[in-house]
Order: C-alpha cells, then sequence, then structure tokens
C-alpha cells in the first residue's frame, strides 16, 4: 500500500491520517468568508465540511428521515424529502430547499398528484439497484403519495415563486 492511500489500511509513514473511516483528498475552493466562517466549527477546515455534513443529513443524532410529513398546522402538513438526484429527472417537479439538505415538493401548474405519481414510478425504474438510498428515497415518497391520495387526505396549495431582483 502506498504512502498516500486513505482507503482504510495500515499507512506507511507521511501524514497522519485525518479521519478513521476510508477518505481521499480532494480540491475545493471556497469565499473567504466561508473559509472564516467554517474556523469557528473547526480549525481544520476538514473537519468542519464533516461535522456541517453530517449535522445537515441528521436530526439528533440520528438520520434524518428520507420522506416526512413536517406538521405546519393543527391538521396540515407538507411532505419534505432529503437531496435527489432522480427527483431532479422529473421535468415538472422542483425541489425548494427549505433547510439544509430538506426540500419541498413543487409540481408545474399543470401537474397533480397522479401525474407525479406515475412519473415517480418511472423513474423509480431507471434508478440503479446499488443506488439503495435513493431507491429507499423514491419508494417512500410513492408510499406516501398513495397512501395519501388513497385517503383522499392530501390537497394541493399554491406557493408564489418570484425571480430575485439583480
Amino acid at each position: 500500500m502506498n504512502a498516500n492511500d486513505q482507503s482504510g489500511g495500515k499507512k506507511s509513514g507521511g501524514r497522519p491520517r485525518k479521519f478513521s473511516e476510508p477518505s481521499r483528498p480532494i480540491t475545493l475552493t471556497l469565499p473567504e468568508r466561508t473559509l472564516r466562517e467554517l474556523r469557528h466549527i473547526n480549525p481544520d477546515p476538514g473537519h468542519a465540511i464533516v461535522k456541517l455534513a453530517s449535522w445537515a443529513l441528521q436530526n439528533g443524532g440520528e438520520e434524518k428521515p428520507l420522506v416526512e410529513i413536517v406538521k405546519t398546522s393543527a391538521d396540515m402538513g407538507i411532505i419534505v424529502v432529503g437531496p435527489s438526484k432522480a427527483l431532479s429527472h422529473i421535468s415538472f417537479l422542483h425541489l425548494v430547499e427549505v433547510a439544509p439538505a430538506r426540500y419541498l415538493l413543487a409540481l408545474d401548474s399543470g401537474y397533480g398528484f397522479n401525474n407525479l405519481e406515475i412519473a415517480l414510478t418511472d423513474v423509480l425504474d431507471d434508478v440503479p439497484l446499488a443506488d439503495r438510498r435513493e431507491r429507499e428515497l423514491m419508494t417512500q415518497l410513492l408510499q406516501h403519495i398513495k397512501r395519501l391520495r388513497k385517503s383522499e387526505t392530501m390537497s394541493r396549495a399554491e406557493i408564489i415563486f418570484a425571480k430575485p431582483s439583480a
């Protein structure tokens, strides 16, 4: 094994291993402001980024649900999903980030839940079996939508989007 290998095996000489799990170096360009802010989290930018990524995807030490219904009032909730590349393949669906790595589903005008259910089924067919997280997110979302559709407890509301002024 060579000295630069950080795949988890025993390292011979060189710098000490930064992380206990397999890792690899990357080149990253960040704004100076972001680099200063990362130093408040950890003096080492790599450790700060790892900590933020873990925080964004976890909820009180547990992994955040891939799909959840977040209560917005006594009798209303909204569907919120985690990050998904597969969902971006649905042309009429937009993921609106409302918190780090948490997205609302916004449908273009003229599309409904039936369109979304069919599109999700089609996209799921194209997600590789090896991509377990993506498949699980799509499956959970389909289950939620199907359950809500059958129970007739799903409704649509409109959100107003505006282009930011330049």
